[in-house]
Formats: C-alpha cells, structure tokens, sequence
C-alpha cells in the first residue's frame, strides 16, 4: 500500500504530522481558518478535517494503474469537446448554457450487457478486499470529492500572493460545486443503480431496501470532481501534476474496491470533470 504523496517542503513540522498520519509531504500543519455556520458551529476547513483523521496506507500503484490509465484517456477527448464550446461561446461565464452543453458530452450510459459485464467485474474486485483495503477505500470516499483537493490548494497558495490564492480558491470552490451540479443532474436522469443496489452483498451496510432502483452511478460524482480539481489545479501547478493524476487514481480505484462505481460510471465522470475544468481555466483567463 503506497502512504499520501505530496509537498515534501523543509519544514520540521510538516515532517512531524507527515509521520504521525503515516503520509509523506501532503498535510500541512496550518488550519485554514474555521467558519461559523448559522446554528453557531464551526465548520472545520479541509486541512483541520484530514488531519483530524490522516489518511492510512492507500492502494499499491499496481492495483490502481489500470483505473488511472483510463481516466486519463479522457484527457484529450474532452479538451477538443471544449475547444468547440470555447469556439462557439468564448470566455464568458455562463454556467447554466455550459452545464447543459457539458451533459450532452456525456456517453450515454452502456448497455444493460456492457453494465452486467461490468457487475461481474466488481464482484470479482470485492473478493479480493482487505481490511486495509477496506479503510483506505473508506477514507479516499469520505474526503475524495472536495477536501484532499482544497488541501492541495492550500498548499499551492502559500507559495503566491494572498490576493491571487483567495482568487484561486473561490475558482476551485466554483468547478466542484459545477462539477456536482452536472453529475448529480445527470445521474437522476439516467437512473443507473450503482453496483451495491445491484447486488446487495457487495455492501451489507448499506441495507438497502428490496425492490430499490437507487442510488444512482452514472457518472460517478467522485470522478466528476476529481477530474474537475485535477485539470484546474495541475494548470496552476504542472509540475504537480503527476502527484494530482495519483491521487485521482487512488479515489477512483476505492469506488470500484467498494462497489460504489462501475468503471464506465468513473470514465464518464473523469470525462465531465474535466471539461468543468477546462470551462473553469478557460473563464478565469488561466
């Protein structure tokens, strides 16, 4: 099992937390700043939530290379999908034009053979699960879709200007609450069960009720953000960009671990994804 790659900056502290959440380099030892919410709690920032629960041993480069390779494959697929939206609509932001548009890009779902073949896929992956397994599939789920992704940012933001890393944010902010948007849309409209409501043995925990047609998986919203954070934030930081398509695998390949996806659920997200990304770079003049 590979530890959390990331930042491995001098600094004696970062090392400290790096070794006590057995992970190399991405936490940080800053808190972003907490925020009030309307019933008077605080809401802990992505960095105070990992490091409340850092991550754990996560999944060999072996086990998720296939899942990785695929999603990357979508890369230059959807950049000349949104070469023809930038040609026709510019720069302007128009979320709700763009939003439309992004979901006709998406395949349409496979084949009820294609998904069967697909379900037997997971059962055979579920076989083989650990409990090691089982707890980094976990934590890659629970903070997969937004937080490993802020944290990235934050570490990016303290190499600039304030002014410019507030900017940033917001604009990261802006592509995964998009990238939600589309997939959650989409994923009602096409009602396909995800691979636990199929076959409930795969997720026991789930106790879902017989009969049930949802939750639905396609496109995967985990892969939708991913997708979205990694093509905005690896344009911000190429020479991070290695580090980023990583951890997009890792977050990928737990949804299959766990049965939550299908692999065309997280193509189809990767593919949505990163055309939010590119709509994102390409309205903010990055």
């Amino acid at each position: 099992m590979n530890t959390l790659r990331g930042i491995t900056w001098p600094y004696i502290v970062i090392a400290l937390l790096a070794v006590a959440a057995v992970a190399v380099g991405l936490l940080r030892p800053q808190l972003v700043s907490a925020v009030t919410s309307t019933s008077g709690k605080k809401k802990l920032g992505a960095t105070a939530l990992i490091k409340q629960n850092p991550p754990p041993a996560l999944f060999t480069d072996a086990e998720i290379a296939a899942i990785g390779k695929q999603a990357a494959a979508q890369r230059k697929k959807a950049d000349a999908l949104f070469a023809q939206w930038k040609a026709a609509h510019g720069t302007t932001r128009d979320d709700k034009a763009f939003a439309a548009w992004a979901a006709q890009q998406v395949p349409a779902p496979p084949s009820a053979k294609q998904r069967s073949t697909e379900l037997h896929q997971v059962q055979a992956l579920a076989k083989s699960r650990t409990t090691a397994g089982k707890k980094a599939a976990t934590w890659l789920e629970l903070h997969g879709k937004k937080d490993i992704w802020k944290l990235y940012l934050h570490d990016q933001r303290e190499l600039i200007p304030a002014a410019q890393g507030k900017a940033e944010k917001a604009e990261l902010k802006a592509a995964l609450k998009l990238a939600k948007t589309i997939s959650d849309q989409l994923a009602a409209q096409d009602e396909q069960p995800a691979p636990f409501v199929l076959d409930p043995t795969l997720r026991p925990d789930k106790h879902i009720t017989p009969g049930a047609k949802g939750p639905y998986s396609y496109p995967s919203r985990h892969a939708t953000r991913s997708a979205a954070a990694v093509t905005f934030l690896a344009a911000l930081a190429p020479h991070r960009a290695q580090d980023y398509q990583w951890m997009r695998a890792e977050v990928l390949y737990s949804r299959l671990y766990m049965a939550g996806h299908f692999p065309s659920d997280l193509t189809a997200g990767t593919l949505l994804g990163n055309l939010v990304g590119d709509y994102e770079l390409a309205i903010t003049g990055h």
